[in-house]
């Protein structure tokens, strides 16, 4: 694409008169840069891409985007806000990707990886080609790649959904965090459904408030539009029983459809029975009852499978293959995990790395605990500090055997990190054990039959961050380990 051609979707006053060369590509890592590229200038937290740009010509950039002129040999565009540009070309150049495909984006504190991983099941038994986007990976077709965030900037985004394009791919479901969301990285994704989970304390450390939080969230479902396609509606899926819900539809001109367990909601959950192994409920939808049994736990799961059955209602999939397709999904890793090795306790590991999502899976617990329940948890480090002391509190209020250890400690001092969680529960019995090994090696020792253990904090991760090194470490695979050597 001309050099000229691509900018003139930007800003109408984007001054610019110069040489009009190929753009074969677009980069904002200037060690990706190659013959033909356009090199965007954006400042991270750390790094400011400004300082890279005459390297990018160096290594074959034809043209820059800037925020300032930069004495270079090659054209530079200078606009206002080269991350929000950057959104700007990224969907022109990839030719609007998301237009050739059912978008569904998923946003909420918990639960967004496990209801995108119902959604993308349902959708892939009921014969469509599907792509993921999450915390886990990003899944194109059959082809599963590694990511570092839950929702990747604009630019990989646009380059991703060319991709599943190009790959037959017709229904992707994503992930779409705060941080996302309130960056701009979604700027241009032409969202079909929207869904909702749930509002509770995370990322302060970035937002600041909960009314912060909560705003970022909304831009979701703002970001549907403004217009009704009636041969093309667009809808928002809320959650009846989160006060937030309010606020977001107030936010969005798409239509609603809500789900919920204890308010009036447009498909509901009634009489719920959780065992060990899996839960069953009735579903209802206006009139009409479903019989629905999951191998999830937790009430917690059954919102996240009505989420799920909603976004499929509502873009067209009948509700029996709805229910077939989710009674056969076993799980989704890293959350509510059994860890099974011929013990005669039950060991689970799980993602829970919030106040909310730590004590949903504690509740859950309690209804099939027999004796005692060992909780060994964490909080990482650079990350959120207010939540501390309520983690250790909830391990506490909830679990007979609390363990304190790291998580990803980063570049805080563990004992600094296990220090602000002991301020929460001053006199209440616990046991800090710093090294995460050495916690769950510890708990796995003490176990008796019946008992539970909760491994809380990473879930699917397979490191865990100190300082700056990044050390190979999975809570399932070290439980294992410990239950071998017992």
């Amino acid at each position: 694409m001309k050099l000229q051609k691509l900018i003139e979707h930007l800003h109408l006053l984007t001054p610019y008169e110069g040489a009009d060369p190929d753009i074969t590509s677009i980069e904002n890592d200037n060690r990706k840069v190659g013959p033909g590229s356009l090199f965007i200038c954006i400042k991270g937290y750390t790094v400011d891409g400004h300082d890279f740009a005459d390297s990018a010509v160096q290594n074959g950039a034809v043209a820059i985007l800037a925020e300032r002129m930069l004495p270079l040999d090659v054209p530079v565009i200078v606009v206002n806000d080269t991350a929000r540009a950057m959104a700007v070309l990224a969907d022109a150049f990839y030719g609007q990707p998301t237009r050739k495909l059912h978008l569904i984006g998923i946003t909420g504190t918990n639960g967004k990886t496990t209801t995108s991983h119902m959604i993308e099941k349902i959708f892939s038994d009921s014969g469509h080609q599907t792509g993921l986007i999450g915390t886990m990976y990003t899944k194109i077709a059959a082809q599963a790649i590694e990511t570092k965030n839950t929702t990747p900037e604009s630019l990989t985004l646009q380059k991703t959904f060319r991709q599943m394009a190009d790959a037959g791919v017709d229904t992707c479901v994503m992930e779409v965090s705060s941080h996302a969301l309130d960056l701009g990285r979604v700027h241009g994704c032409d969202f079909d459904v929207a869904v909702f989970s749930n509002l509770t304390q995370d990322h302060l450390d970035y937002h600041k408030t909960m009314d912060e939080y909560r705003r970022a969230k909304s831009l979701l479902f703002a970001q549907l539009g403004n217009t009704f396609n009636h041969n093309h509606p667009k809808y928002a899926v809320l959650n009846a029983d989160d006060p937030a819900t309010e606020m977001f539809k107030r936010s969005t001109a798409g239509l609603v459809v809500t789900y919920g367990i204890d308010s009036p909601a447009d498909i509901m959950a009634k009489n719920i029975r959780m065992t060990a192994s899996g839960t069953q409920f009735d579903l209802v939808i206006g009139q009409k009852q479903h019989p629905v049994q999951i191998q999830f736990i937790g009430k917690f799961s059954v919102y996240n499978t009505l989420a799920a059955i909603a976004a499929s209602i509502v873009s067209g999939i009948k509700i029996t293959d709805i229910i077939q397709s989710l009674e056969t999904l076993p799980g989704v890793s890293g959350r509510v995990e059994l860890v099974r090795a011929g013990q005669d306790f039950t060991v689970i590991v799980d993602y829970a790395h919030t106040p909310d999502s730590l004590e949903n899976v504690l509740k859950t617990i309690q209804h099939f605990a027999q004796k005692r329940i060992f909780v060994i948890v964490g909080c990482g480090g650079d990350r959120d500090r207010t939540k501390r002391p309520l983690m250790a509190q909830i391990a506490c209020q909830y679990g007979t055997d609390p363990i304190f250890t790291s998580d990803n400690p980063r570049s805080e001092d563990p004992l600094a990190i296990l220090s602000e969680m002991e301020a929460g529960v001053k006199g209440e019995a616990y046991q800090i054990i710093p090294d995460r090994r050495e916690a769950i090696h510890h708990a796995i020792r003490q176990a008796s039959t019946d008992d539970v253990i909760l491994i809380a904090g990473k879930g699917h991760e397979t490191y865990q961050i100190i300082g700056s090194v990044v050390h190979d470490f999975d809570d399932r695979l070290v439980a294992k380990e410990a239950i071998k050597e017992r």
